[in-house]
C-alpha cells in the first residue's frame, strides 16, 4: 500500500516528486524545508541588517528554494539541507557585496590583521598566534579579539570571494558536474581546490577545525557551537575568524 504524502520521509518525496513532478507534492517539500530559510535569515541578519529586512532575505530565500527543489540532484552526495543553505547563505552575500555594507573602519581593521599575518607568515614561516598578531599590531590581546569580531562577517565574504576567485564557486556553487568527458577542466579545477582546502585544514588548530567544520558542515550558528563546546559566543567568533584568515592566506600561497 502506498504511503500518504505526510507519512513519507523527506528523501521519499523528493524521489516522488521527481518522478512524477506533482506539484502539490513540490508545495509540501517547500513547507518542510522553508525551516532552513527562516534560519539562515536570522543567523546572517548582521550582514543585511541596515539594507533589507528580513522578510525581504526571506521572500528571496522561499524562491530559491523552490528552484533548487528542481535542480538538486539526488544522486550526488550532498544533503538537500545543505544544499539549500549554501544557496541561502550566496543570496545574502550577493546582496551584501551589492550594498558595499562593511563600514570604513572594519576595512581597515580587517586590511591591518590581513597584513599582520601575512608579514608574521613570512617572518616566522608558519602561522602566528593571537598573542604575537596582537603584538604586531601594537594592541592588547583583547583588543585584536575586538576587531576580528568586528571583522568577521567581513571575513566570510572574502573567504567566499576567495573560492570564486580559484574556482570553488563559494557558497552559491551548485554540486559539481563530476562527468571527465563534458566537464574535464572543471572537474579537475574542483578536486584541485578540494585538496588544497583539505591541507589548509590540516594547518589549522584542532578547536579551529572544528568551529570551521560545525559551521560549514553541521551548519550550527555561533551561539550553537558556543554551546556545544562550552565557550563564550565571542570566544567562537574569534577562533572563525582566525581560522577563515588562516584558510585565506594558505589559498593565496
Amino acid at each position: 500500500m502506498k504511503k500518504k504524502r505526510n507519512e513519507m520521509t523527506n528523501e521519499e518525496l523528493f524521489a516522488e516528486y521527481k518522478a512524477t513532478g506533482d506539484l502539490d507534492i513540490k508545495n509540501e517539500l517547500v513547507l518542510r524545508y522553508v525551516y532552513i530559510v527562516r534560519n539562515v535569515a536570522f543567523q546572517m541578519r548582521g550582514v543585511y541588517c541596515d539594507f533589507a529586512q528580513i522578510d525581504d532575505i526571506i521572500n528571496e530565500g522561499v524562491l530559491a528554494l523552490m528552484s533548487s527543489i528542481d535542480k538538486y540532484d539526488m544522486d550526488m552526495n550532498v544533503k538537500f539541507e545543505s544544499f539549500i543553505s549554501k544557496r541561502i547563505r550566496g543570496i545574502v552575500i550577493d546582496i551584501a557585496r551589492k550594498n558595499d555594507w562593511v563600514p570604513r573602519s572594519v576595512r581597515k581593521a580587517a586590511k591591518d590583521i590581513d597584513k599582520a599575518i601575512g608579514a608574521l607568515y613570512t617572518q616566522l614561516d608558519r602561522l602566528p598566534t593571537d598573542e604575537e598578531i596582537a603584538a604586531y599590531l601594537d594592541v592588547s590581546v583583547e583588543k585584536y579579539y575586538e576587531n576580528l569580531r568586528k571583522t568577521n562577517l567581513m571575513n566570510v565574504l572574502s573567504f567566499e570571494m576567495l573560492l570564486e576567485e580559484t574556482g570553488g564557486g563559494g557558497y552559491n556553487n551548485q554540486v559539481v558536474n563530476t562527468n571527465l568527458e563534458t566537464m574535464p577542466e572543471h572537474h579537475l579545477d574542483s578536486m584541485e581546490l578540494e585538496q588544497e582546502i583539505k591541507r589548509g585544514l590540516e594547518s589549522l588548530r584542532e578547536k579551529e577545525k572544528l568551529v570551521i567544520s560545525l559551521h560549514y558542515v553541521q551548519d550550527l550558528n555561533m551561539k550553537e557551537i558556543a554551546a556545544v563546546l562550552g565557550v563564550s559566543e565571542p570566544r567562537i567568533s574569534q577562533i572563525h575568524s582566525n581560522a577563515l584568515k588562516k584558510l585565506r592566506l594558505f589559498l593565496k600561497e
